[in-house]
């Protein structure tokens, strides 16, 4: 995460209880590729950092989020023309990150554009008219299995957004 994890918390700081960054008891991150095999790949980090973390019992929920958030990423932040496979540096980053409470799952891409603009599949809420939808609930799932999300654009080096799920974790 570098210097700019301070940067990423910020908005969870915002309507919640402080957290500290340097009370962080774990971290963990992967370069994700433009494909959307990424997705697996993804799950499969997830799966062996929860359970590192003794959270075994907490990876449905955090996995779907998490593939929610990647997929959305690999759909709808990358340039167009992005290369879908090959050795180029890989423009989707996952974090997860752990305190004694909380568990975040922060998804960074190449783009500023809010989640919840107008393209298919940001938009949050479900209605009766995209209750049947085969796509375009994805962050209606982030929305419904995490205790909250949000997303905010980088800033300094970095470029592009952030867009994360919490979930609070009992002792």
């Amino acid at each position: 995460m570098g210097t700019n994890g301070s940067t990423m918390l910020e908005p969870l700081r915002q309507g919640l209880p402080p957290i500290d960054p340097t009370a962080v008891s774990g971290s963990a991150s992967c370069a994700l590729p433009a494909r959307y095999e990424a997705v697996r790949g993804a799950r499969s980090f997830t799966r062996a950092t929860l359970r590192d973390w003794g959270l075994d019992d907490r990876f449905d929920d955090v996995a779907l989020v998490v593939s929610e958030l990647v997929t959305n990423a690999l759909r709808h932040a990358l340039p167009a023309g992005t290369p879908r496979g090959g050795d180029q540096d890989p423009p989707v980053r996952l974090h997860l990150m752990r305190w004694s409470t909380r568990l975040v799952c922060a998804v960074r891409d190449p783009s500023q554009d809010s989640p919840e603009g107008s393209q298919e599949g940001f938009a949050p809420e479900l209605t009766e008219e995209n209750s049947d939808a085969e796509s375009g609930r994805g962050l209606f799932l982030v929305d419904s299995y995490s205790d909250g999300w949000g997303w905010h654009p980088l800033t300094g080096q970095l470029t592009g957004k952030v867009v994360w799920a919490l979930f609070r974790l009992h002792d």
